[in-house]
């Protein structure tokens, strides 16, 4: 089980839509300045969204800009990277011209469980899922033990991805970003995911269980395509 820090973006509302991967990769390359990012950070996968085919995604949001998939080394790399020297001096600066506010305000921590193991492909549908108001989250913990991967792959939209991935939240999340569960399903391309899921929503395509304790309308759904991969 892999430790992550999961982004949710919104752009510096200066940028336009197309401009923002280039200027997410110019800021992604700061980070070779600084050395414990570098070993804190085992992977990164900057996902922005597609802005050619999100359309065709059912209930897709057109309101942020960007995931961020980051593999950390451990969990305590998660909270030790906000206090890092260089950090603060040479990338935490540049945020601001690249988000619409600094990236701690929009960052969570989750805990990786792979569904499925395939490759990730350019393509992926990820989901930020609310917990509805009087969901128990230990009822919720209870939901997932008993919900095997058979179940999720049983869809006909998750079954066709090649990687499946469920990120469990980990302690307090920002302000605003009060999600408990991030789903990623990849496919080849954008034009593969959103074919996928036709015209029914993500929250429909969730084991059943699952899907009664999610607040699919207070939920976030994105197709992003991969704009940036290291290594």
């Amino acid at each position: 089980m892999a430790c992550k820090m999961i982004y949710l973006a919104r752009r510096n509302p200066a940028l336009s839509a197309a401009a923002f991967p280039q200027a997410w990769r110019e800021h992604a390359a700061l980070g070779a300045g600084c050395a414990n990012v570098r070993e804190r950070v085992v992977g990164v996968t900057q996902c922005s969204r597609d802005l050619a085919h999100s359309a065709a995604l059912a209930g897709a949001t057109a309101d942020y800009d960007g995931v961020n998939l980051l593999v950390l080394k451990d969990r305590q790399a998660a909270d030790d990277i906000w206090s890092d020297e260089a950090t603060l001096r040479i990338m935490r600066p540049d945020e601001p011209r690249v988000f619409s506010t600094y990236v701690r305000n929009f960052t969570l921590v989750a805990d990786e469980v792979v569904l499925h193991a395939g490759a990730a492909g350019d393509g992926v549908v990820v989901a930020f899922l609310r917990l509805r108001p009087q969901t128990d989250p230990a009822a919720l913990a209870g939901v997932l033990a008993a919900t095997a991967a058979a179940r999720w792959r049983a869809d006909p939209a998750l079954g066709a991805a090649q990687r499946l991935v469920l990120n469990r939240v980990d302690g307090a999340p920002p302000p605003g970003y009060e999600y408990a569960l991030i789903v990623e399903a990849w496919y080849p391309d954008p034009a593969a995911a959103a074919a996928a899921f036709g015209s029914t929503r993500l929250a429909e395509r969730l084991p059943a269980a699952l899907a009664a304790c999610i607040d699919a309308d207070a939920s976030v759904v994105m197709l992003a395509r991969v704009t940036h991969r290291r290594p």
